[in-house]
């Protein structure tokens, strides 16, 4: 599934394509040929995106709210002023033609028009988008500091941060040298505030270059004299992908897992547990307060 950083490019793709000018609108498939009925030939407004979620805006406080999934994806088209845009190729949910391009969308989750309460509705269900520029990461904050769910599992809850995926997910976690397992309530603030500028960067660096490039200057393939990594996800990474391969940092061999139902990557010496101290503080003479539990003493 597409990484938030592609959904942003893709809005800014349909701005660039179509905004400001009259689009025809159709579906050659059928399933959104009533849909794209209501809108046929109005002139876009805009685009936006939220996490993984892309609304293209028409005017009527309407928007198009696209949700690609697993096998959704855009292509894009040009034609020379006067011509006719390529032919409809596979089960193409929607096609937008503009004065000289086309966009053809197959495969999406969710294609659908939405009204301005829809939208704001879906807005308020979906965490702060690292690339959107009203995010709060303390909203993400409230909910990471009282849950009990792993760190690995939050990232990855579009209600707690919107448009991390897995490559995400993974890198920050190791860039931030932080155990994957370890609680939610358990991560301190600055720890927290150190990863979401750290997806803020990566994330814009995603969308300015459609790739996911994650390692530091020192651990590129032309710093450490090795072959560049290849997988169709592309980029550099430090634990995505790179199962019982060394870790270019310690050199152990990266990890795996699944993890509530997607593949979990990290490097067991980078981000190793936190140290737990079994041992009860006692009580000072004459203090009213019980000593801590074992259990307690335990949570740092």
């Amino acid at each position: 599934m597409p990484e938030g950083h592609t959904i942003h490019r893709l809005a800014a793709e349909h701005i660039q394509r179509f905004a400001g000018r009259e689009v025809a609108l159709s579906s050659p498939q059928g399933r959104f040929a009533d849909a794209a009925a209501l809108l046929d030939g109005a002139e876009m407004v805009g685009a936006e995106a939220h996490g993984k979620h892309l609304f293209l805006e028409f005017p009527g406080e309407r928007w198009i709210h696209v949700h690609l999934g697993i096998a959704g994806v855009f292509r894009f088209g040009e034609f020379p002023a006067g011509g006719e845009p390529g032919p409809v190729v596979g089960v193409v949910r929607l096609r937008m033609v503009g004065d000289d391009g086309w966009a053809d969308l197959r495969g999406p989750n969710t294609c659908e028009i939405v009204t301005l309460a829809q939208k704001n509705a879906l807005h308020a269900r979906l965490g702060p988008d690292p690339l959107r520029a009203d995010a709060d990461p303390d909203e993400a904050w409230q909910r990471i500091s009282r849950s009990g769910k792993s760190i690995a599992e939050l990232l990855m809850d579009q209600r707690v941060l919107a448009g991390v995926g897995n490559v995400y997910r993974a890198e920050a976690l190791f860039r931030a040298r932080l155990d994957p397992h370890r609680e939610g309530r358990l991560v301190k603030r600055r720890v927290w505030d150190a990863i979401w500028a750290d997806l803020v960067d990566l994330m814009a660096e995603g969308v300015r270059l459609n790739r996911i490039d994650t390692v530091r200057p020192e651990h590129t393939p032309e710093a450490m004299g090795r072959e560049p990594r290849k997988d169709d996800h592309g980029g550099e990474v430090y634990v995505y992908r790179r199962t019982g391969m060394p870790c270019h940092v310690c050199t152990s061999k990266v990890r795996i897992e699944e993890l509530a139902g997607r593949n979990l990557f990290w490097c067991p010496k980078c981000q190793p547990k936190a140290r737990r101290r079994a041992a009860a503080r006692v009580a000072s003479p004459g203090s009213t307060e019980a000593p801590r539990s074992a259990a307690t003493a335990r949570r740092r």
